[in-house]
């Protein structure tokens, strides 16, 4: 069973041995928006959402006849929350990912010469998308006092909390992975261990930090009444949603790629077990650390860790609820693709989705959303195609990024997530690569990745040769559009990513 704590909803989902998804249930919950640029989440609201989904699941095992053999955690990764561990209450509104409050304190550390250190010592940059400088605003701005009963944790964290008892009395495990804890700006990834000069820089009290731990391994097991699927059930594997959707497609070879498109995307690349030299316009993170029997190695083997090159692209599914829910265009997520198919093109009509800045490779928190090239024809499937061809040229910009850092091309490229339904996103997609793009018959790869995760643990797979052997293609789509005709489209997408640029004064 995998919960899948997104950016805007919560999917429990269950699979069985072959990899094929037995029940789904899903639910939303609340963006709040208290001001331009911030956005946050009632931890309290995520953790019922979770509950609810894994009952409605839980149910319908029942009446299967089936029984869970354990939960994996899969989540929005560097969101931050700071709860009180006497009483498993928040004590402020989650910061999300997405949150771009913090990006002038980024720019004072840029400025004071601590980029480099930072780069070298956990893969990424300075920038509000981390959760370090979000923890340092709840201290300063945010009203919490540092203490020893304060515990931080990304959302993972949180809900490991919970499943295994929610206060410290009930011995709730406070707890995470190497991949969440990769992506907070505190974590050495060369080291394996939480930084002491990061959190000096930072402010964060290392006593506040959860364990961190492998990726696939029994992290705690389920209290009574916190699911609805019983107690006792192992918690085996945690990983950040980007890192469980590229081990869920099964990308275990270095240089191997995928992309998700969900609220943003993420191309992924594994780069193996040596951790590369930082690169401009890319993050470096850590993929997954396992025991070495999953990777075929004798029972006892050392653990084994694996790195990716990733580049993070913070608007694209997030772009169809605007449409949606701002501007009334569609009245469901599902209606963009045919709307955008019912045009043969755009018609110059370029959307630079950069509401919440741009992520890789640009890195530019005052970058703003721009709607280029509208004329008096311009109407609702111009926008819409728009939206679509964004997702494209995103990507594009990532991948030529990670080809010329790591010395890879790119020569075929695996697509998950919602909007990887869309046949022509991936035709736009191909196009735009010049590659193959292949989507597998499950689509939700991130719920399946931390599936995999704690399935291994609990010797549902023996090892990650079982999880190859399950991934099954859906379809296949090849280059149609000339190179040429591609180039020209993507030369008007960089010139609109011109004007976006630095729109908002620093």
């Amino acid at each position: 069973m995998a919960i899948d704590a997104g950016t805007t909803g919560v999917r429990a989902m269950a699979f069985d041995p072959s990899g094929a998804m037995v029940s789904s249930s899903y639910q939303e919950f609340t963006q709040h928006f208290p001001r331009p640029g911030w956005i946050e989440h009632d931890a309290v609201e995520i953790w019922v959402a979770v509950q609810a989904t894994l009952a409605a699941v839980g149910r319908e095992l029942d009446q299967l006849g089936q029984t869970v053999a354990a939960i994996g955690i899969t989540d929005q990764r560097e969101t931050t929350v700071v709860w009180d561990r006497r009483t498993g209450e928040p004590m402020h509104r989650a910061l999300v990912w997405q949150d771009r409050r913090t990006a002038g304190r980024c720019d004072q550390l840029r400025d004071e010469g601590h980029l480099p250190f930072v780069r070298h010592t956990t893969g990424l940059i300075l920038d509000p998308y981390f959760s370090a400088s979000k923890l340092e605003w709840l201290f300063t701005e945010g009203d919490i006092t540092p203490g020893p009963d304060l515990a931080f944790g990304t959302i993972d964290a949180w809900l490991l909390w919970n499943l295994t008892g929610g206060t410290a009395a009930a011995g709730a495990v406070h707890a995470t992975d190497v991949s969440n804890a990769s992506r907070t700006l505190l974590y050495d990834i060369r080291e394996r261990r939480w930084s002491a000069e990061l959190c000096d820089l930072f402010g964060v009290p290392m006593s506040m930090l959860p364990e961190v731990r492998a990726s696939s391994g029994r992290f705690g097991v389920t209290a009574p009444g916190t699911t609805g699927v019983g107690a006792g059930i192992p918690v085996s594997g945690i990983g950040g949603d980007q890192q469980a959707a590229l081990f869920g497609q099964a990308c275990f070879e270095p240089g191997m790629t995928k992309n998700t498109y969900g609220t943003g995307s993420f191309v992924l690349m594994n780069v193996g077990e040596t951790c590369p030299e930082p690169v401009d316009g890319l993050l470096t993170t850590v993929a997954w650390t396992l025991p070495g029997e999953a990777l075929g190695g004798p029972p006892g083997s050392p653990e084994v860790t694996h790195y990716a090159l990733e580049g993070a692209i913070f608007v694209t599914g997030a772009a169809v609820q605007w449409l949606r829910d701002g501007l009334g265009i569609i009245e469901r997520a599902d209606e963009i693709g045919p709307l955008a198919a019912s045009i043969p093109d755009s018609e110059g009509v370029v959307l630079v989705p950069a509401f919440t800045g741009l992520g890789s490779p640009w890195w530019d928190p005052y970058a703003r959303g721009t709607l280029l090239g509208i004329t008096r024809g311009t109407g609702r499937a111009h926008l819409a195609r728009a939206v679509v061809e964004s997702m494209a040229f995103q990507t594009r910009d990532v991948v030529e990024a990670m080809s010329a850092a790591s010395g890879r091309d790119v020569n075929a490229l695996r697509a998950d997530g919602g909007a990887s339904a869309m046949d022509l996103l991936l035709q736009l997609q191909a196009d735009q690569l010049q590659v193959p793009v292949s989507r597998p018959t499950v689509k939700e790869t991130t719920a399946l990745g931390a599936a995999y995760l704690a399935g291994l643990a609990e010797g549902v797979w023996e090892s990650c040769d079982d999880i190859v052997a399950n991934w099954m293609l859906d379809v296949r789509v090849e280059p149609e559009a000339p190179a040429a005709e591609a180039d020209a489209a993507y030369a008007r997408w960089r010139r609109a990513v011109d004007r976006a640029r630095a729109w908002e004064p620093s």
